[in-house]
């Protein structure tokens, strides 16, 4: 695959987004409004079906690059409900041991990285367009859990763990992973349903987050042109 396919021409480029349930998929179709380039997919929830749904896709056809979209916790002072995170970087926060002294990463075990970097130019242009439509957007780390954080204590140690951490999923991280094994640039989009912390399902504004989600949507459309 041709890294360099998104600084040559992004107006030829097929675009693989995927997505872990059918209710992201279909905000991010209805944003994407029929355009040929783009295939969505559902890719399952959590890291391992996540990638394992990257890997499949990217094994039938040549896409320039690959998104993985949907909906995600915000941190606080990071990122409100409603709103839009670009990631930073793509962290698997949760992939390492635990110590006496406290948390140690795969990169500091010396088993590999626990990160993977997104095409940071496209990412910079998607969040200029992004606040030019008038839509709220963070730029910072993305967490990938395999447990969605339900306490403040959990929400505050992976804040310190990684400083900047805009958003919490369970995806990001596999498709990332698959595409970065493929050669293919990869961004990550979330909207904020609700935030890290103790969990209160009365707080999360689902229908919101999907409505922000199709909106960046037909940014990204845009921004590829």
């Amino acid at each position: 695959m041709n890294q360099n396919i998104l600084k040559d021409s992004t107006s030829t480029i097929r675009v693989l987004i995927m997505t872990s349930v059918p209710a992201e998929r279909d905000a991010v179709l209805r944003g994407l409004n029929g355009d040929a380039r783009f295939d969505v997919v559902i890719g399952g929830v959590g890291t391992a079906a996540a990638a394992v749904s990257t890997a499949r896709a990217l094994a039938t056809a040549e896409y320039g690059l690959v998104v993985c979209a949907g909906i995600a916790g915000g941190f606080a002072g990071q990122a409100d409900i409603g709103s839009l995170v670009l990631a930073s970087e793509i962290v698997a926060a949760d992939l390492g041991a635990e110590t006496p002294e406290g948390f140690c990463s795969v990169d500091e075990l010396g088993f590999g990285s626990a990160r993977v970097p997104v095409d940071a130019g496209l990412t910079a242009r998607l969040a200029e367009a992004l606040r030019a439509a008038g839509l709220p957007v963070a730029a910072g780390p993305v967490l990938t859990l395999a447990t969605v954080t339900g306490t403040a204590e959990t929400a505050a140690e992976l804040a310190a763990r990684v400083p900047g951490a805009a958003a919490e999923a369970m995806e990001g991280y596999g498709v990332a992973v698959a595409a970065q094994a493929c050669g293919v640039p990869v961004l990550e989009l979330r909207s904020i349903s609700n935030a890290v912390g103790p969990r209160n399902r009365d707080a999360w504004r689902i229908p919101e987050a999907l409505k922000a989600l199709e909106a960046a949507s037909a940014v990204l459309m845009e921004v590829l042109r």
